[in-house]
């Protein structure tokens, strides 16, 4: 038999920060923080208290999770920095987004707007440069990501990207299948039929 898997330990999420998401999204994110506390997983993520960002670690610290967030100097305001919670402080955006990707083992996509584009770009970019093999998962609620998985869909129609990228994520339609899936136990089914198989997402 192969050697398994390693155990996804820390978690990074990255997601959107602000407070205008709507009430599912922001309970969908302090759902997932309190997922990964009662599994004993970190939750690395931005830093900030704002949106679903602040739901995820807020829910995930008052559930007894260990936390730790990463922040850029000049967002500690604007994202209101959460005092409770183990913070590092970083002078930029490339300095933050290289500690979250060192200290994690793998990575959840919740909804968000163009900051979570922009990582998420970069972080499938490194996949795609083979600077990483660490699973990723995107939360999509309603098919929230559809649009993103179009457009890549559409680069490797116009034979700009392989079409074995596209294996690169999982997808996730609810909270509950998140971290099967980041640990590559997919649902396979409905759920009142769930049949987790032993695939492994790489």
């Amino acid at each position: 038999m192969g050697a398994s898997p390693p155990a996804i330990e820390s978690v990074c999420v990255f997601c959107g920060s602000s407070d205008a998401a709507a009430p599912s999204l922001l309970a969908d994110a302090a759902g997932l923080g309190r997922a990964l506390a009662a599994d004993g997983r970190r939750l690395i993520y931005g830093g900030g208290g704002v949106g679903l960002m602040g739901a995820c670690a807020r829910a995930a610290h008052e559930a007894g999770g260990d936390v730790l967030g990463i922040i850029p100097q000049f967002l500690t305001s604007r994202e209101r920095a959460l005092e409770v919670v183990e913070t590092i402080v970083v002078r930029s955006m490339h300095e933050r987004k290289q500690i979250m990707f060192e200290r994690s083992d793998g990575f959840v996509v919740l909804p968000g707007g163009i900051g979570t584009l922009e990582e998420i770009i970069e972080l499938l970019s490194w996949r795609r440069l083979d600077l990483h093999r660490k699973p990723v998962v995107f939360y999509s609620p309603e098919g929230f990501w559809d649009p993103l998985f179009k457009l890549l869909e559409h680069t490797v129609a116009a034979n700009l990207t392989p079409a074995d990228f596209m294996d690169s994520w999982a997808v996730a339609a609810r909270v509950a299948d998140i971290l099967p899936k980041l640990d590559g136990r997919l649902t396979v089914g409905d759920a009142e039929d769930a049949v987790l198989t032993t695939t492994r997402i790489t």
